[in-house]
């Protein structure tokens, strides 16, 4: 019974004993299941869920009701149930997921909110109080009014955006009614971020195309860096043009037409970066979106993990419910028909990714999220289709090289006494994956100093040839 209930429970702590001296090493976990999805204390199990039991459960049943009520404001929703396990009592203390938040511990005069973050219960950092603030008052950041008058500011991108994908003109009016603006023509946050002017900070995408599969140094292993700012539009349009420039669309011919293979779908990435754009945290200071791309795959990463419910990739995404952090951009981008209000973006990504010529179930997107940040991962089809070509051709030349001639190093170094390219020798001898060859025969070579590079401080150099050394 005691494994199933664990089983049930989204989140959970366990404790073998209810600390009445100290009892912030619960009360906090207490807290952080209120300013969370909810969660469970097991009081009388152990980490290794191995049932130790209370010695007086009556007693420390009403020992946590009175410290929850002292420690905890506002005070959370709560249901502590007595179990008997083989004929020792536990408590189990379900907490449910709180609607005023913040939730925090107070004692000695200091008040803390704490979240989870993994298995533990951690001081919430400043911005996410703010986020819980602002939950617990049912507002939203882009929803804010600020400071700054609508009257100095331009909106050129965002009308013509609109009138280009609605066939409509953007009305003075429709400014208060589509929350950018108040009566009194101040801007919300919302409509700080649609001015043609860069007025939040925060608001800014960092592109990069990495050489390999893995980030390294920027100035040695970056073979494209775009950073923008200002405008959602325009951080949209720019993000999307970074991926589709330093992407390739390979095609198949066919019979009487050709087979166009891009190496991403192009709807999947807009999706993928309006989600970034409307679902990121803008109260985070100094962050920004990050587009990462890699030999295999593209990376986005947005600040700000999932606004409510469990991390991404313990959710089903058939059928997660969409809450938005930010209501009005949302809207917003609805209206101009970049996304949809179902809240089906991830769902669309999956789909169309799928709709890609050489998609197999390997290549389907990934998601994750933590407690500060979102990122989706787009695999990139031709880099797996070209990899598995590759094996297949290494195969092939390894079971062919059985039957070939052997190939002995002096007659490389003979047909390498004028300068050859890796391609001129591979074809002479009858290999055609470059990969294996150069592997097998060609770096041996090298490392031994009989076969040298006419490019020896650019390896990948595309004038790159080999020699044989005039000391052997």
């Amino acid at each position: 019974m005691i494994s199933q209930l664990i089983a049930e429970a989204t989140e959970c702590d366990f404790k073998t004993a209810l600390e009445t001296k100290r009892p912030k090493s619960w009360l906090k976990s207490v807290s952080a299941f209120s300013n969370g999805i909810g969660g469970t204390l097991f009081f009388g199990i152990d980490d290794s869920h191995a049932v130790v039991g209370l010695s007086d459960p009556q007693n420390d049943a009403e020992a946590i009701s009175r410290l929850i009520k002292e420690r905890i404001t506002p005070l959370p929703q709560f249901v502590l149930t007595p179990v008997c396990e083989s004929g020792k009592y536990i408590l189990i203390l379900t907490v449910a997921s709180g609607r005023s938040t913040p939730y925090y511990y107070k004692a000695d005069g200091v008040m803390e909110a704490y979240i989870r973050i993994g298995n533990e219960s951690v001081i919430a950092p400043d911005y996410i109080v703010n986020e819980l603030i602002l939950k617990g008052t049912h507002q939203s950041f882009d929803s804010l009014i600020t400071n700054e008058k609508k009257s100095d500011y331009s909106f050129t991108l965002l009308e013509a955006t609109y009138r280009e994908r609605t066939g409509n003109r953007f009305e003075p009016s429709d400014y208060v009614s589509f929350g950018l603006a108040d009566k009194d023509g101040f801007l919300t946050n919302a409509g700080k971020l649609l001015t043609d002017q860069h007025t939040v900070y925060n608001s800014r995408l960092f592109c990069t195309r990495w050489n390999g599969l893995e980030k390294s140094s920027i100035f040695d292993d970056a073979l494209d860096d775009k950073e923008y700012e200002g405008n959602l539009i325009y951080l949209l349009q720019s993000g999307c043009e970074f991926i589709r420039n330093n992407s390739k669309v390979r095609f198949e011919k066919k019979a009487r037409y050709r087979v166009d293979k891009p190496d991403f779908a192009d709807r999947a990435v807009t999706e993928a970066l309006v989600n970034a754009l409307i679902h990121r945290d803008y109260i985070i200071l100094g962050s920004e979106i990050h587009i990462d791309m890699y030999d295999d795959r593209v990376e986005i990463v947005s600040p700000g993990g999932m606004f409510e419910g469990p991390p991404i990739q313990e959710c089903d995404i058939r059928s997660i419910r969409s809450v938005r952090r930010n209501p009005v951009i949302a809207d917003l981008f609805h209206r101009m028909k970049y996304m949809e209000r179902r809240g089906s973006g991830l769902k669309k990504i999956i789909s169309e990714t799928e709709k890609l010529p050489g998609y197999t179930e390997q290549l389907k997107p990934d998601f994750f999220s933590s407690a500060t940040d979102f990122r989706v991962v787009l695999k990139n089809v031709n880099y797996y289709s070209k990899q598995n070509i590759l094996v297949t051709d290494q195969v092939n030349d390894q079971v062919s090289d059985q039957v070939k001639r052997l190939i002995t190093k002096q007659q490389i170094l003979d047909f390498c006494q004028t300068e050859k390219s890796k391609q001129e020798i591979c074809s002479h001898f009858g290999y055609r994956n470059l990969t294996y060859f150069t592997r097998k025969y060609l770096l041996p070579l090298l490392h031994s100093g009989e076969l040298q590079m006419t490019v020896p401080d650019k390896p990948n150099s595309r004038n790159q040839k080999y020699v044989a050394s005039t000391i052997q």
